[in-house]
């Protein structure tokens, strides 16, 4: 029998931390610490090594960007963020910092224990709804840079193929099916890209894809 999964939860309001504790511990998963600031956050995490941390964005002392940015450069944490705001732009930054999904603080229950899960097997985003709704608005936002990073031309033509289908916000399942391979060929075209490419998350191949002009932003409407 697996472990059970060591979740860290981080917010400053204690009543919603003692909630995720009860539907976290309830469903089997150890909640091995609370945080209620980002430096708390942070220092708890060095402290009790979690799996999956869920990370309010507006916390005192240190807000929850600048905790994930800490936690996931010197840790295998990762890093759900939790938001009141639906694409919130804030979002965008902790995805950047290297966050694994987010969720809303409303979410069901059950929503909340699958993203727990599905984060702690390795899934960068979440459910594909609130993957492709992220895409949209991310596609939306600034003009990408003028120059693509110099490691985009280390990558494979399959692996552009595959990049550009995650910025699509296919799943492993829809993009094996979409280029006739098994996810498990997928699997490792993905951590090649997010070697090849520096980053650590899903979450930031879907931005660099828009950001480097590999994948075009559509227009405002």
């Amino acid at each position: 029998m697996a472990p059970p999964i060591r979740v860290l939860v981080a917010d400053d309001q204690a009543l919603l931390r003692g909630s995720f504790r009860v539907l976290l511990e309830t469903s089997g998963m150890d909640v091995v610490g609370e945080a209620g600031t980002g430096l708390e956050a942070v220092r708890v995490a060095g402290e009790t090594r979690p799996d999956v941390i869920l990370m309010d964005v507006r916390m005192p002392d240190m807000d929850g960007i600048a905790a994930t940015r800490e936690i996931t450069a010197t840790s295998a944490a990762r890093v759900i963020i939790l938001t009141m705001f639906d694409l919130d732009a804030y979002v965008f930054a902790a995805l950047r910092a290297g966050a694994s999904g987010f969720l809303l603080k409303d979410a069901e229950p059950g929503e909340v224990l699958r993203a727990v899960s599905f984060v702690a097997a390795g899934e960068a985003l979440l459910a594909p709804a609130v993957t492709r709704r992220l895409i949209d608005e991310f596609a939306r936002a600034a003009p990408p840079d003028l120059a693509p990073p110099a490691e985009l031309a280390g990558v494979t033509a399959r692996e552009r193929e595959v990049l550009v289908l995650i910025a699509r916000g296919l799943s492993n399942a829809e993009i094996g099916d979409r280029l006739y391979v098994g996810q498990t060929t997928v699997k490792t075209h993905i951590g090649h890209l997010l070697a090849m490419l520096h980053v650590t998350t899903r979450a930031q191949l879907v931005m660099l894809a828009y950001e480097s002009g590999l994948v075009e932003r559509r227009a405002r409407r």
